[in-house]
C-alpha cells in the first residue's frame, strides 16, 4: 500500500471521528408569526360592536331640532333625576337626522341608563329613546320617564307609540292570496262607500300582512274606530274578522257588523259617533 492511500484513508477516518464526535446542534421550533392584518380586522370589529352597545335611537325629534340643543337636554335631564352624577355627561355626541337621532353614550351601563329617559317630552313632542336595530346585545330592563318621575304628559302631549296602538286594527282570517295592497284597497273602498271615513281618500296608511292575519294602521283614531264596523265583511271566499289588537289597553268601542252596517246604510239609518 503506498503512502499516500494510507494518508487517504486516515484523513477519511478523521472526518467520520469529528463528524460522530462532534455535538450536533439542535434547531428549536419555529415561532409562530403574529397575523397582524387578523388582529386589526377582529379589533376593529370589538369597536364597532362596542360603539353599538353605545348607542341609542331617540325618535320623533321635532323638527329643526339641533344636535346641541338635544345633547344638551338629554344630558341635563339625566343630572336632574340624578341618573349621573352633577357634573356629569354620560351622552357624549349626537346625530340628528329629519324625524330622529342617534346618541352615543360614554359606556354600556351609561346607554342602559340612558334608556330610562323613554316618554321624556320635548319641544311639545314626546321622544322615544330605545336601543338601534343593530343592537343585538341582552335585553336591559328600564322605566319610562313618566314612571321614573311619576309626571303625566303635558297637556296636548300625547305618547306616539299609544297613539299609534289606537289607530291600529288586527285583521283575522286572511287567506294566502290576499296581499297588503289588495288588503288596503278592498278595506279602504269599503269604508269609504259606507261612510265610514272622516275625509276623502284611503283611510288606511298601511298594511302588514303576515300569514292568516295582517295589521292595518288608519290615518286617524276615530277612522280606526270607525272601521271597527267592517268586522265579518266577506272578501275572496274569507269572512274578515276586523278587532283591535292584543296590545289595546284603551276604552272599548261600541261598533256593529258589516251585515248591519250595510243595512243601515242602504235604509239611509247610519249615524257614526263624532
Amino acid at each position: 500500500m503506498s503512502y499516500n492511500n494510507r494518508r487517504s484513508r486516515s484523513r477519511s477516518r478523521d472526518r467520520e471521528d469529528s463528524y460522530y464526535s462532534a455535538p450536533r446542534s439542535h434547531h428549536s421550533a419555529p415561532k409562530p408569526i403574529v397575523n397582524t392584518a387578523l388582529t386589526s380586522i377582529l379589533a376593529a370589529q370589538q369597536a364597532a360592536q362596542d360603539k353599538i352597545n353605545r348607542e341609542l335611537f331617540v325618535g320623533n325629534t321635532p323638527p329643526g331640532t339641533s344636535e346641541m340643543l338635544l345633547l344638551q337636554f338629554l344630558n341635563g335631564a339625566m343630572r336632574r333625576i340624578n341618573l349621573c352624577a352633577p357634573n356629569a355627561s354620560p351622552i357624549l355626541q349626537c346625530r340628528v337626522n329629519q324625524k330622529f337621532a342617534f346618541v352615543e353614550c360614554a359606556s354600556i351601563e351609561e346607554a342602559n341608563t340612558v334608556l330610562n329617559l323613554n316618554g321624556i317630552p320635548f319641544l311639545g313632542s314626546c321622544l322615544k329613546v330605545s336601543r338601534p336595530s343593530k343592537y343585538t346585545g341582552p335585553v336591559v330592563r328600564s322605566k319610562t320617564w313618566q314612571e321614573l318621575t311619576g309626571q303625566a304628559l303635558p297637556s296636548g302631549i300625547t305618547d306616539p307609540a299609544e297613539e299609534k296602538l289606537h289607530r291600529e286594527l288586527f285583521i283575522g282570517n286572511t287567506t294566502p292570496e290576499m296581499t297588503a295592497d289588495m288588503l288596503t284597497d278592498f278595506l279602504g273602498k269599503a269604508m269609504e262607500q259606507v261612510g265610514l271615513t272622516t275625509s276623502p281618500g284611503n283611510p288606511i296608511k298601511t298594511c302588514r300582512v303576515s300569514g292568516k292575519f295582517a295589521f292595518v294602521e288608519l290615518r286617524s283614531q276615530q277612522e280606526a274606530a270607525n272601521s271597527l264596523n267592517l268586522n265579518n265583511i266577506p272578501y275572496l271566499g274569507a269572512t274578515l274578522r276586523v278587532g283591535r289588537p292584543s296590545k289595546y289597553t284603551g276604552p272599548e268601542t261600541p261598533h256593529g257588523n258589516w251585515e248591519d252596517i250595510l243595512a243601515k246604510f242602504m235604509a239611509g239609518e247610519l249615524t257614526l259617533p263624532a
